[in-house]
């Protein structure tokens, strides 16, 4: 067992709704619009005093030699607080993370400022999950806690021990772990379900395909964004603009790109050197692909506007995207994959020595591909015994077609990276296959969607923290 903190498997939680069949374990008790946010409630103190036996949600404070701490609110988010005890618990969790994989560590108060302000948007995401009804039943919390316990090699029982005895309450890791699902639960009702692709972007998309065909390329990006708060007044803007030419003037003399994401950039991906990974150029946003395409790579683009605010992208990459299907008749092929993601508690390196004892196994005809699947994959098709069924030329990312491509039926690859995680492929049969047209409008749809997604998820995420009332506490400003 690593000696890391067990309450970091709550970022492996979200997969594991997809393998236990979580879907239907969320109910929604409203679909009305959230209230205007509230402002706090006057019983919100200055200081917050937690008794060790029963520490507040989502910290744990040190022990003393009274049996109490006083913890002090650095943060009111709405009617709720962000404690520093639980500031202070964050800013160790994300430093050791980006220690783990080389990312170089912003100035401590950057490091402070970035992640303060993703809590506050965590707190107002949950408490709007809270005003539309999200639930996640025991049962379901239960399965997911018995799967992370699974990939551990422990029992539950065994699991707790191990929690409490590194100073982990069990009850406040399952709260944890409640709410990591809910969040998925909330994106996938706000965001998700609202994107519409109507027939005809699918047609204007195969049309530019069919087009651009012989020109197209895969990009591997990074990207520094300044965001653009909601209802900004121009001053605001002008400020925000002045804030990126500053990081766009530093990466030109020569700054370190990862290190002025994580320092600088307001996106998601921040603390983890603004990478985006491989994307198909047609699936970016068409003023992306525009300066993206005069670049080498190791270049980046100027500075620019969109909806969510500026910004400043890298070209880490580039290659040739598979041909365009010449003829009607192409390969199909049926495959099964054991997936294991990287997070905070499972290393790039740890994850490939796993699936390696795995392969052993299978050569060595002591498991079966379905069983190891079902115990260790952290993909949906786990329950499936890992088997993804009829693939078509680009169904998959690139780095898992090549492999994939590469074996026989019945052969077994060696661990394989993408920019889901790490992979074992098994290919099971081939077979050749008419592409019909429903087929291409369902992948053109597919490829509309990645597009929409992602812009939308940084908009709703805007929309929810300007949403919210916030107070800064002294010296927290």
């Amino acid at each position: 067992m690593r000696n890391a903190s067990m309450h970091q498997f709550k970022i492996a939680t979200v997969l594991l709704c997809a393998i236990s069949g979580a879907t239907t374990s969320s109910v929604w008790a409203q679909q009305a619009a959230p209230a205007p946010a509230a402002k706090p409630a006057a019983a919100a103190a200055a200081a917050v005093v937690a008794p060790a036996p029963a520490p507040a949600k989502g910290f744990t404070p040190p022990a003393s030699s009274s049996g109490q701490s006083i913890d002090s609110i650095a943060v009111v988010v709405n009617d709720d607080v962000i404690t520093r005890n639980e500031v202070a618990a964050r800013i160790k969790s994300v430093q050791q993370r980006m220690k783990a994989q080389n990312v170089p560590l912003p100035d401590p108060a950057d490091l402070r400022r970035q992640l303060l302000e993703r809590m506050i948007v965590e707190r107002a995401q949950m408490q709007l999950a809270k005003e539309m009804g999200v639930r996640v039943d025991d049962l379901t919390l239960d399965r997911a806690i018995g799967r992370i316990a699974e990939q551990q090699k422990m029992t539950v029982q065994e699991l707790r021990n191990q929690m409490e005895k590194e100073g982990t309450p069990f009850a406040a890791f399952r709260e944890e772990i409640r709410d990591e699902i809910i969040m998925q639960r909330l994106r996938e009702h706000e965001v998700d379900a609202k994107i519409q692709i109507s027939d005809s972007e699918v047609d204007n998309f195969l049309e530019a395909e069919k087009a651009a065909a012989s020109e197209q390329v895969e990009l591997n990006l990074a990207q520094i964004l300044v965001r653009i708060p909601e209802n900004s007044s121009p001053e605001q803007i002008a400020a925000r603009r002045a804030r990126a030419e500053e990081v766009s003037r530093q990466l030109r003399t020569g700054a370190d790109f990862s290190k002025m994401a994580a320092t600088y950039s307001d996106a998601s991906d921040a603390l983890s050197g603004g990478d985006i990974g491989w994307r198909q150029s047609d699936r970016l946003p068409p003023l992306f692909t525009e300066q993206l395409m005069k670049l080498k790579p190791g270049q980046i683009t100027p500075i620019i506007k969109s909806n969510s605010g500026f910004h400043i992208l890298k070209l880490t990459d580039r290659r040739s995207a598979a041909e365009a299907q010449a003829v009607a008749a192409v390969q199909q092929t049926r495959a099964r994959h054991i997936l294991l993601k990287i997070t905070p508690t499972l290393s790039a390196a740890e994850a490939k020595r796993k699936l390696s004892e795995l392969k052993e196994r299978l050569d060595n005809k002591a498991a079966k591909f379905e069983d190891l699947a079902r115990l260790f994959s952290n993909d949906g098709s786990a329950a499936k015994g890992g088997d993804l069924g009829w693939l078509y030329p680009g169904d998959t990312v690139p780095e898992f077609e090549t492999a994939m491509n590469a074996l026989k039926p019945g052969q077994v690859s060696e661990p394989i990276e993408s920019s889901f995680g790490l992979h074992l492929i098994e290919v099971l049969e081939r077979k050749s296959d008419d592409v019909s047209k429903e087929k291409q409008r369902s992948a053109a749809r597919n490829a509309l969607r990645e597009r929409k997604l992602e812009e939308a998820t940084e908009n709703w995420a805007r929309e929810v923290r300007d949403r919210a009332y916030v107070e800064f506490r002294a010296d927290d400003q």
